[in-house]
């Protein structure tokens, strides 16, 4: 693969800063809601235009390695990671105990999609 990362490397990472972009897109219109609807709807698209530049080449890398399943679990996991941080840092929310007890049944979910038991 590219500049002699591994698949997994690349594909997470380009998961990763898509689901920053994307993150942003969705919720970064939160601190301005005095903001006309039309125009953050307008510099959401922009903004999410990023994440499909990074989104699809990240699927097809990481295709063939990994498993569609498995790509849509690593961005869903990847995804509830960005936007807790997000909302944390960015928008001030409080992240509490049934977030993280919320996260790990979801990582544990994730852990099933990746064995193999048949």
């Amino acid at each position: 693969m590219g500049l002699g990362l591994p698949v997994p490397a690349v594909t997470i990472g380009l998961l990763i800063a898509s689901n920053v972009f994307m993150t942003v897109a969705w919720y970064g219109h939160l601190k301005f809601k005095s903001t006309p609807l039309v125009t953050v709807i307008a510099v959401s698209w922009v903004i999410a235009l990023f994440e499909y530049i990074l989104q699809v080449p990240a699927n097809r890398i990481g295709h063939g390695y990994f498993s569609a399943a498995q790509l849509k679990t690593i961005q869903e996991v990847i995804s509830l990671s960005v936007f807790a941080l997000f909302s944390w840092i960015y928008l001030g929310e409080r992240i509490g105990w049934q977030h993280g007890v919320g996260f790990g049944l979801i990582c544990l979910g994730a852990w099933f999609i990746f064995h193999d038991f048949g």
